[in-house]
């Protein structure tokens, strides 16, 4: 779940389970959990950091299908931006 020193923190055995149990269900589910997760989520950070999320998981999930077009060339070949590039890592 995590991949930097900066985020190794993020590795909490509980987080872990909760995705594992979640990896565990159909993918309609799975879309339905995150977009329960949405309402509370937004309503405790402000629009602009909520955005900035949305961003995030979009990013992701480019360079997660930049990796599968590409097995074994690491990181430092890939053609989409992550997040330690926008933070300047």
């Amino acid at each position: 779940m995590t991949t930097s020193a900066e985020t190794d923190g993020l590795n909490h055995p509980a987080i872990r389970r909760l995705v594992n149990a979640a990896n565990e269900l159909p993918i309609e589910d799975r879309i339905t959990l995150l977009k329960a997760l949405v309402p509370e989520i937004a309503r405790e950070i402000s629009p602009r950091d909520f955005s900035g999320i949305i961003k995030e998981l979009g990013l992701k999930g480019d360079r997660f299908y930049d990796a599968l077009k590409n097995p074994g060339t690491g990181r430092a070949s890939r053609r989409v931006m992550g997040e330690r590039d926008l933070e300047g890592r």
